[in-house]
């Protein structure tokens, strides 16, 4: 893969992980690393992997609210890897608009600018709290997702192709409960379980990278991708990390579900199968629909279903988790 690429949110715990990924197979000519947070940046620059490759690499301090920073950001950009958020599900409930600016509006942003530029492909990531939302994130992503597939009308006489990449938890990253309950085995505390009914779908950052890499060799616009994942019980986690804790259920928080969804029954999209991947296309995209399925090779679309962490197919086992932990 060549060209430039730029990653807003770059700083993150995906962005880290996908530029290291990118570097280490040689892939894009130019990275642009895009964050709000100098002191991040400045700790990449002196990370071992990162001081070898500085060269090929860019930082730029901007936030996706500032439009203008943006259009000069994506000034000869080919690909736009959008990963940046606000995520906290608690803290959105009592910061709304603040999410609503960064993640819907921040969006269109994303979208105007790289229009603007003649960028050719914006891949943006989104997650299951996007589907059947209950709280303020949630709906803020929906919205967001949105957005990106809409473009793909607004703009389709443009050389521009917009498509998404929706997965669950990512294990051990920052927003995760993996680094919560280590800190509580470190303190010799309990855990602290919201519900033990709870179920939530789990997704590696390598298979996050791959993900959004096939979605970026392979998207035509207006495409979801949903990589098939496996569940787990929050109980199971925490039994993976230490069985020797003792559990304290402390309720649900403000907008949390017990169990998500990756997929909606009501959701109006064809769905397709492709090897890992599930594939939406909202029906809003029939003039894109012909153009996606050749290029993808995807066959008859298949029934409406509720994909949800609940009544996955596949769960992990407590050993299978622990497993997963020690290579994170």
């Amino acid at each position: 893969m060549n060209g430039t690429i730029l990653i807003t949110g770059g700083t993150g715990s995906f962005g880290r992980a996908f530029i290291k990924y990118l570097l280490k197979n040689n892939y894009f000519k130019k990275i642009i690393i895009l964050s709000r947070d100098e002191l991040k940046q400045h700790e990449l620059k002196n990370d071992e992997i990162f001081k070898k490759y500085l060269k090929k690499l860019r930082f730029f301090v901007g936030d996706i609210r500032d439009k203008e920073r943006l259009i000069n950001a994506f000034d000869k950009v080919d690909f736009v890897i959008h990963a940046a958020a606000l995520k906290q599900v608690d803290t959105a409930e009592y910061n709304p608009f603040e999410f609503i600016k960064t993640n819907i509006q921040g969006t269109e942003n994303v979208i105007q600018a790289a229009a603007a530029n003649s960028v050719k492909k914006v891949i943006a990531l989104s997650t299951d709290k996007a589907v059947s939302p209950i709280n303020l994130y949630g709906a803020t992503k929906l919205c967001a997702d949105k957005l990106i597939i809409a473009a793909n009308n607004i703009f389709g006489r443009k050389n521009i192709s917009f498509s998404i990449v929706r997965y669950g938890n990512v294990m051990s990253s920052r927003g995760s409960v993996i680094p919560v309950f280590k800190k509580s085995v470190e303190e010799g505390k309990s855990f602290m379980i919201t519900s033990p009914k709870m179920t939530r779908f789990n997704i590696t950052l390598e298979n996050c990278i791959k993900t959004v890499l096939w979605t970026l060799q392979n998207s035509s616009g207006g495409e979801i991708v949903i990589r098939k994942s496996p569940s787990y019980k929050i109980i199971d986690l925490a039994r993976a990390i230490s069985n020797k804790n003792k559990f304290k259920v402390i309720g649900i928080r403000p907008g949390e579900k017990v169990h998500e969804e990756l997929i909606s029954k009501n959701e109006d999209y064809f769905i397709f199968e492709k090897n890992d991947y599930y594939i939406l296309v909202n029906k809003t995209m029939k003039n894109n629909l012909n153009k996606i399925k050749l290029k993808m090779k995807l066959k008859k679309s298949i029934k409406p279903f509720s994909y949800n962490s609940e009544t996955n197919k596949f769960f992990l086992s407590v050993k299978q988790i622990s497993d997963l932990l020690k290579k994170t």
